[in-house]
């Protein structure tokens, strides 16, 4: 479902639309669904020719990987786990390489606590599909059975453009992390298209460029699982947000709720967090980090993030303390002033590899 790009007149420098400003700049938006959740794209600082023309490529661009990455629908991730269930040695899809290689990357340096080789686990507990009714707990048996096959992303060998897996359990999920992949993917197209200023906003992750006529994008923090915001922050030209949460994806069953963020260790939802949110440079970053941090939980983030070269991190743990590091500290305008909060060791800089472009 496609809905009709519109223009939005923006009063400078506020970000609120005040009635009667003198100076009025236009900035384009544009809405879709891919992914399963609303994709949302702002461009400012352009015609309004060049921002449609844009705004159609990313659409078809996120189609396209919708249908590419789907674990459980046919197409080329499909193919992928019918292969490395067979143990064969099988050509990869171009299409799904270069996501599978930086799946591999991020679940070493999370420790494997990100861990995108779980699907029969995110299938067992229901969360492979979009349908939240009649939803239950699988059976502990199932999961004893299941973290017992142990698959990881290291179980598959990567030889050139030629996949092979030595454990039949691997089943690849991408919903971890193909969002934020996706959204690095079609910054670069759109910077290609001529574009320099805009947000690609999918389901409250996001990643932003340039600026809104000179003025930093402000992006909020929602109260996680509640309405409202907790915190601020101003982008600094290039930079994604991405949140984690047990909000996002749920079930009860017995009066008891259990999230979609499992714990690949435990086989059930990750206890600790409410949610975590990492700013970084590329988004498939921010988008692994977030989950493998939510799984840490409070007593262990820190070195975690550490390994995965993370700069700004935000937890908020279930008593709802807020739990950062000082260089996160610094950037964020905090919009309550009643929460504990505490601060970590700062997070030593250095560069990390993703393979598709510096963090």
């Amino acid at each position: 479902m496609r809905r009709r790009p519109y223009l939005v007149r923006l009063c400078l420098p506020l970000f609120l639309f005040l009635p009667g400003c003198e100076s009025e700049q236009a900035v384009f938006n544009d809405r879709f669904l891919a992914f399963g959740t609303l994709v949302e794209l702002t461009i400012a600082d352009t015609t309004m020719e060049q921002a449609i023309k844009a705004a159609d490529a990313v659409e078809k661009d996120f189609q396209k990987m919708h249908r590419d990455w789907h674990a459980w629908d046919p197409g080329p991730l499909g193919r992928v786990n019918h292969l490395l269930e067979t143990g064969e040695r099988f050509t990869a899809p171009p299409s799904v390489l270069p996501l599978l290689l930086l799946g591999q990357n991020l679940s070493v340096k999370s420790g494997s606590l990100f861990n995108p080789a779980i699907g029969h686990l995110i299938k067992a507990w229901g969360f492979h599909s979009d349908n939240s009714t009649d939803k239950r707990p699988p059976q502990k048996e199932l999961i004893e059975k299941l973290l017992k096959q142990n698959p990881r992303m290291q179980d598959i060998t990567v030889d050139g453009i030629y996949l092979q897996s030595t454990n039949p359990a691997v089943k690849l999920d991408f919903g971890a992390f193909g969002k934020g992949y996706g959204i690095d993917l079609a910054i670069e197209h759109l910077r290609e298209l001529g574009i320099s200023n805009a947000i690609l906003n999918a389901g409250g992750d996001l990643r932003a460029i340039g600026s809104r006529f000179s003025t930093p994008w402000r992006i909020a923090i929602r109260r996680p699982g509640e309405t409202g915001v907790i915190a601020a922050i101003l982008i600094r030209g290039d930079e994604s947000v991405f949140t984690s949460g047990n909000y996002e994806r749920n079930f009860s069953w017995k009066e008891k709720r259990y999230h979609h963020i499992i714990d690949p260790r435990t086989g059930y939802p990750a206890e600790g967090a409410i949610s975590v949110t990492v700013v970084h440079t590329d988004a498939v970053t921010a988008d692994a980090a977030a989950t493998a941090l939510f799984i840490a939980g409070p007593d262990h983030w820190y070195p975690i993030a550490q390994a995965m070269g993370l700069r700004y991190v935000l937890l908020i743990d279930q008593e709802g303390t807020l739990h950062m590091n000082p260089a996160m500290m610094e950037r964020l305008e905090l919009l309550e002033s009643n929460r504990n909060v505490h601060i970590s060791p700062p997070l030593i800089e250095h560069l990390t590899n993703t393979s598709h472009q510096k963090s």
